[in-house]
């Protein structure tokens, strides 16, 4: 059977929602204030006041779920873009090429930032790091964008690499704060994570686009290398474990996270088969279906937030007993009614609950769920919950087409890397040079101030991304 072609079906929206949401909670989690908030709103492991690391803090919080949706959501796209230009014709090795540059771009990205900081440039900072940092936001427009005039293929790229030697004139001619010099290995960690897995979650998914199963059996081999490598030190796996020829860019601790980017290139499989082979509901069964949707919604965000308190609380086999109970629920009116989207929604529940009760299953294994250091139940729940989160906004974005109330996350998750600097590269200079982020940090003192801070620079950030994304200004690797 021929496949419909993708552009000819309904979009996804509850993808870029999902990433938005990862994004803009990212922001927001790094601009609250800090020390005077409960435990449950900042890193489970860098609890208030002090919010020094403490592995011995077992469970999870929100804030723990930030990076791992992102990750999911990454890998979701690549059914779509990798996918779409395989079906196209273009070759495994020129896809392999591209995602080597791609993940080359967002090297290069999580270095750059990382030095234009205006923490990094000065400190205390002062004027010169603000609009070096401002300067620096505007040079990665040609670095990273599509430019929207027409003008010959090489004046484009020439526009481009002049971009990209100011970025490095800068990068070697600035001095920053204290003694620290321009080196390759400091650069952003989370950037840098998403790097390699642009990279070797699509050589993952090109190798096995055929087959998600496959693709699931590179995960056991992983672990294999990450428990041989870290208990027996003079074994072969410790070698391919510690081994890494550029240490600026690779290390095998960063494939742990294709654990989330794997389950989240099967989600993205489901959506563009959904979208294949969607077809209207016939009028007899639409109100059955606006009630499984209904339920599933409300089902699939408490399930998130039952989890979050189940382990953070530590009630573990109320967590686990719960947990079954609202999966059992939602698969039963995933199957109340056969139709376009109940299908996709039980694929998703089926597939996230699996996740989600194995990462219970595995929650006595090292310890205890932990984001810091990552376990292995830290994984599979933050996959579960994902997929959870995926039909939630499946149901609110593609299913009840609340497009106004939800282009705030969908806007920003098409443009996530405008969004991902603007808080510290622009909106925090600006408040800084008018003289208005003082007034913001004497909210600090309160608990219910010091949120709101978070909520306003968050706010400011979604609208300058909203803005860009507005007039087609989007940042690309």
């Amino acid at each position: 059977m021929k496949n419909q072609k993708i552009e000819n079906s309904p979009r996804a929206f509850s993808l870029d929602a999902l990433r938005g949401y990862a994004i803009l909670t990212m922001v927001l989690s790094a601009n609250i204030a800090f020390g005077i908030l409960p435990a449950w709103m900042y890193h489970a492991q860098s609890p208030p006041p002090l919010h020094h690391f403490d592995s011995s803090v077992l469970g999870i919080t929100w804030v723990d779920l930030v990076f791992p949706f992102f990750l999911f959501a990454m890998g979701a796209a690549f059914p779509f873009s990798l996918g779409k230009k395989m079906e196209s014709g273009i070759s495994a090795w020129k896809l392999l090429w591209d995602s080597l540059k791609r993940g080359a771009k967002l090297t290069f990205f999580a270095i750059f930032i990382q030095h234009m900081y205006p923490h990094i440039i000065s400190n205390p900072q002062d004027y010169r790091a603000w609009f070096i940092s401002l300067a620096a936001f505007a040079v990665m427009f040609p670095m990273f964008m599509r430019l929207p005039w027409k003008m010959p293929t090489w004046l484009r790229y020439g526009i481009q690499w002049f971009a990209y030697a100011v970025g490095v004139i800068m990068l070697f001619s600035l001095d920053y704060a204290g003694d620290r010099k321009f080196s390759l290995n400091f650069s952003n960690i989370i950037i840098l994570v998403l790097a390699n897995m642009a990279l070797f979650g699509s050589v993952a998914y090109i190798f096995t686009r055929k087959n998600k199963w496959h693709r699931l059996l590179i995960l056991p081999f992983i672990m294999a290398i990450f428990l041989g490598g870290t208990t027996n030190p003079e074994s072969w796996n410790a070698w391919l474990y510690n081994y890494t020829p550029v240490s600026w860019f690779y290390s095998f601790r960063y494939l742990k996270y294709l654990f989330i980017v794997i389950p989240g290139s099967i989600a993205g499989e489901y959506l563009v088969e959904w979208m294949r082979s969607f077809e209207k509901t016939a009028k007899s069964s639409q109100k059955k279906e606006t009630i499984s949707a209904c339920i599933l919604f409300v089902l699939s965000v408490g399930l998130i937030v039952f989890n979050l308190y189940g382990l953070f609380t530590r009630h573990l086999v109320l967590n686990l007993t719960g947990t079954a109970v609202l999966l059992s629920t939602g698969y039963y009116f995933t199957r109340w009614i056969s139709t376009s989207y109940t299908k996709l929604w039980n694929r998703l529940l089926v597939a996230g609950a699996v996740f989600l009760m194995l990462g219970l299953f595995f929650e006595a294994y090292e310890g205890g769920i932990r984001k810091d250091s990552s376990t292995y139940s830290y994984y599979f729940v933050t996959s579960g919950l994902a997929f959870m989160a995926l039909i939630a906004f499946s149901v609110l974005c593609d299913y009840f087409k609340c497009r106004k109330s939800t282009s705030f996350l969908v806007m920003s998750g098409q443009n996530p890397m405008i969004a991902y600097v603007g808080s510290a590269m622009v909106v925090l200079p600006i408040l800084n040079i008018t003289g208005l982020l003082p007034v913001l940090n004497d909210y600090g003192n309160n608990a219910w101030l010091g949120f709101f801070r978070g909520i306003f620079i968050t706010g400011l950030v979604t609208l300058i991304t909203m803005f860009f994304t507005r007039i087609k200004w989007f940042w690309r690797t």
